[in-house]
C-alpha cells in the first residue's frame, strides 16, 4: 500500500495543542504520536490546577490509560510531549517570553480544543474561555513563523435556528466583536438579568459563545490559515485508542450508564423518530488531523468549516438509540444493577414526571429510609435529583433535530489515499450503529463503571434474577389493580343496591 500522505506531512513538524487534558485532547495527542512517529514535538498548554504544578500534571497525563498502547509499543514517543505553562483566559495565555518564543520559532500546526463545556456557565465566564481564549490564541498564531494551519474546534450546535445547516459561518445581525466587548465589560448582575435575551434561540451559554467565537475568528483571522471543525455530540471511541474508550459521563454517556444500572428508566424526547447526532471521538479526531493536513497542503483562500457529524450521511433516531442501548445492556449487563435495564421514551411531560415519581423518587425514598434505619448513608434521592437536573440540560437537544450537511468533510475523505483512509478513518457512512452501541456499552462497563469483563457471567445471572423480579412486581401490580377495580365495582354496586332498597321502601 502506498505511503501515507498525512503521516509524511507531519514529519519534522511541531504541534501546539490547547485542551490536551480533556477527553478529545487526550485522544488527539495519543493519535498524533502513535500514527505520526516522525513528528518533532507536541507542545501542550497546561496550567497549575488544584495545587498541582505543571510538572505533576504532565506526568499524570502521560500515565493516563489512553497512552497504554503507546507506552508498550513506542514509549520513546511520549518524550515528544512538552508542557508549556499558560492559561487560556489570560492575554497571551500568560506565557513566559521563553515559552512564547519556543512556539513562535517551532510550531507549524495549532489545534484549539480548550473550552468550557458546562451548559450552565455564567455568560461572562463562558465568554472568557470560549471567545477571548481563541482570540488570544489567534494573536499568538499571527507571530508564528512556520504556521501552516490553525484548527479551531467548535460545535455543530453553534447554529441552532435552522433545520439544515451548511459548512459556513452565518453572518450575525450584530457586530460579534462589539457584542463580545459589551458582555466582557457589562456588570455581572446586569448581565445575569439579560442573558436569556442575549442568547436568544440558543439553549445555553456554551453554544452561544461557540457561535460568537466562530464569527470573530473568521472576521479577524486575516492571513492565518484558519479551519473550523464542528463535532456534534461526541461519544465513545469506535476503534481508537481502544474500542469503546470513554472517560466521562458527559452527553448521552451518563444517560446510557444510568440505564444500564437500572438507575434511569425513562427519558424525554419529542419523538422516537427524531434524529439525533452522535460522533465517535476517534472519527472526530481523525478528521481534525486530516483537516490540518488539507489546510496546509491545499491552502484554501478563505477559512473553511467542517462538520464532524452523522445526521447527513448516517442518521440515527432516538428510537434506535433506545433500542440498541437496551439490547446491548441486556447482552453485556453490569454486575451491580439496581433494576432490570429497560428504558422508555416519552414526549409528555406529565407522563415523564409521573414515571420519575413512581419508578425513581419513591423507590429512592424507601431505600434512603431503610439506609437511615440501618445507620447507613442515605443519598439515593439526592443522586436522582442531581441526575435528572443534569438530564434536563439536554431537553432542547432531545426536542429538535438538525441536518448538518457535511460536504466539506466528505470532500476531504474523497481525496485521501487508501493508506490514509485506513490510518485516519472518519467515514461515518460505514458506522453500524447496532454494533457500535455494543462497543459503547462495553466501554462504559470497563472505563466508567470499572467492571471487568470477567464479571459478565455473574452479571448475567443477576440480570436474569432482576428480570424475574420485575415480572413478579408487574404481576402483583396487575393483580392489585384488578382487585382494586373489583373492590370499587362492588362498592358502587352496594351503593346502588342500597339506593334501590331505599326507593322501594318509599
Amino acid at each position: 500500500m502506498a505511503e501515507s500522505n498525512i503521516v509524511k506531512f507531519y514529519e519534522d513538524r511541531s504541534i501546539f495543542i490547547t485542551g490536551a487534558t480533556g477527553f478529545m485532547g487526550k485522544v488527539l495527542v495519543e493519535k498524533l504520536l502513535r500514527s505520526c512517529p516522525g513528528i518533532n514535538r507536541v507542545y501542550v498548554l497546561m496550567r497549575p490546577s488544584k495545587g498541582k504544578e505543571v510538572t505533576v500534571r504532565i506526568k499524570e497525563l502521560i500515565s493516563n490509560e489512553v497512552f497504554d498502547s503507546l507506552r508498550r509499543e513506542q514509549s520513546n514517543m511520549l518524550e515528544k510531549i512538552v508542557a508549556v505553562t499558560g492559561d487560556v483566559t489570560r492575554e497571551g495565555f500568560g506565557l513566559s517570553p521563553l515559552d512564547l518564543n519556543l512556539l513562535i520559532e517551532n510550531v507549524s500546526i495549532v489545534f484549539n480544543l480548550a473550552a468550557t463545556v458546562r451548559f450552565d456557565e455564567e455568560l461572562k465566564d463562558a465568554l472568557q474561555m470560549n471567545v477571548k481564549g481563541p482570540r488570544y490564541l489567534l494573536n499568538i498564531c499571527r507571530k508564528m513563523k512556520h504556521l501552516e494551519a490553525f484548527v479551531h474546534v467548535s460545535t455543530a450546535f453553534s447554529v441552532v435556528d435552522r433545520p439544515e445547516i451548511d459548512e459556513v459561518i452565518y453572518p450575525s445581525t450584530m457586530d460579534p466583536v462589539k457584542l463580545a466587548e459589551f458582555i466582557d465589560e457589562a456588570d455581572a448582575s446586569l448581565l445575569s438579568g439579560i442573558t436569556k435575551e442575549l442568547v436568544g434561540p440558543y439553549p445555553n451559554t456554551y453554544t452561544y459563545t461557540k457561535k460568537l467565537a466562530e464569527q470573530i475568528l473568521e472576521k479577524e483571522c486575516g492571513t492565518v490559515p484558519l479551519a473550523i471543525v464542528r463535532p456534534s455530540i461526541v461519544t465513545a471511541a469506535l476503534r481508537e485508542p481502544f474500542p469503546g474508550w470513554i472517560d466521562n459521563l458527559n452527553g448521552p454517556t451518563g444517560l446510557i450508564a444510568g440505564g444500564g444500572k437500572g438507575f434511569i428508566r425513562v427519558f424525554k424526547a419529542e419523538s422516537p423518530d427524531l434524529i439525533t447526532d452522535l460522533i465517535p471521538v476517534d472519527l472526530s479526531i481523525n478528521l481534525m488531523i486530516a483537516v490540518a493536513w488539507h489546510t496546509a497542503t491545499h491552502r484554501p483562500a478563505n477559512s473553511s468549516v467542517y462538520f464532524s457529524s452523522t445526521s447527513y450521511d448516517n442518521p440515527i433516531t432516538f428510537g434506535q438509540f433506545e433500542t440498541f442501548t437496551t439490547f446491548a445492556w441486556r447482552k453485556y449487563p453490569t454486575k451491580d444493577m439496581l433494576w432490570y435495564p429497560t428504558s422508555e421514551i416519552t414526549n409528555k411531560n406529565w407522563y415523564y414526571q409521573l414515571n420519575v415519581l413512581l419508578y425513581h423518587i419513591m423507590p429512592a425514598v424507601l431505600v434512603d429510609c431503610y439506609a437511615r434505619f440501618m445507620g447507613q448513608r442515605a443519598n439515593r434521592v439526592r443522586l436522582y435529583k442531581k441526575a435528572f437536573r443534569a438530564l434536563s440540560a439536554f431537553d432542547f437537544f432531545f426536542s429538535k433535530q438538525w441536518k448538518f450537511v457535511s460536504k466539506n468533510s466528505d470532500g476531504i475523505w474523497s481525496t485521501l489515499s487508501a493508506r490514509d483512509r485506513q490510518t485516519f478513518y472518519f467515514n461515518v457512512r460505514e458506522i453500524n450503529w447496532h454494533a457500535y452501541f455494543e462497543t459503547y456499552i462495553l466501554g462504559i462497563r470497563r472505563f466508567i463503571l470499572k467492571d471487568d469483563i470477567s464479571t459478565l457471567p455473574e452479571a448475567k445471572k443477576n440480570v436474569t434474577k432482576l428480570y424475574l423480579l420485575r415480572n413478579c412486581v408487574h404481576m402483583v401490580f396487575f393483580a392489585a389493580s384488578i382487585l382494586g377495580f373489583s373492590a370499587v365495582f362492588n362498592f358502587f354496586k352496594f351503593l346502588l343496591r342500597g339506593r334501590a332498597i331505599a326507593i322501594s321502601d318509599l
